[in-house]
C-alpha cells in the first residue's frame, strides 16, 4: 500500500495539480489586490468618496470611527465593504479562470488525433502466434494459412 501511495504522489497528475493549486492561490492574491487597490478606489471616488473596505454595521449598537477601531474592540459586525471587495474579486477571478479553461480546451481540441495503426500481422488459428499478413505458412507450427 505504501508503494502504491508513493507511486500516486510521484505521478504527473498529482504534481500538476499541486502546481496548479499554488499558482491559483498566488493568482487569487493578485486579483484581490487588483480589486482592493485599483478597481475599488475609483468606484468609491465616483460614489462620493466612499471607502468600500471600511463600510460596516456594528451589531453591538455602538459607534466606531473605523474598521480598525471596531476590530480592536472585538465587536461583532457585518463588514459590507470587505464582502463587496471579495465578491468583485471572486467574479473577476472566475471570469479569468473561465477564459483560461476555454483557451486550454481550444488548444487541446486543435491537436490532431493519432491515426489508427495499420494492421500488418494476423494470429495463427492453430498456435495463436502473430505472423505477417502475407505469410502462407506459420513459421512456428508450420500450418498452412
Amino acid at each position: 500500500m505504501l508503494s502504491e501511495f508513493k507511486k500516486f504522489l510521484i505521478s504527473g497528475n498529482v504534481v500538476d495539480m499541486a502546481v496548479g493549486f499554488i499558482f491559483g492561490a498566488a493568482f487569487a492574491t493578485v486579483i484581490k489586490s487588483l480589486v482592493a487597490n485599483i478597481i475599488m478606489p475609483p468606484i468609491g471616488l465616483l460614489m462620493g468618496g466612499v471607502d468600500f473596505s471600511s463600510l460596516f454595521i456594528a451589531l453591538d449598537g455602538k459607534e466606531y470611527v473605523s474598521l480598525a477601531a471596531l476590530d480592536a474592540a472585538g465587536a461583532p459586525a457585518i463588514k459590507l465593504g470587505l464582502f463587496v471587495n471579495d465578491a468583485i474579486s471572486f467574479t473577476i477571478l472566475g471570469f479569468v479562470m473561465f477564459m483560461m479553461v476555454k483557451a486550454y480546451n481550444k488548444l487541446k481540441s486543435a491537436e490532431p488525433e493519432a491515426e489508427p495503426a495499420v494492421v500488418t500481422t494476423k494470429v495463427c488459428p492453430e498456435c495463436a502466434m502473430e505472423i505477417p499478413l502475407a505469410a502462407k505458412t506459420c513459421p512456428h507450427c508450420h500450418t498452412a494459412q
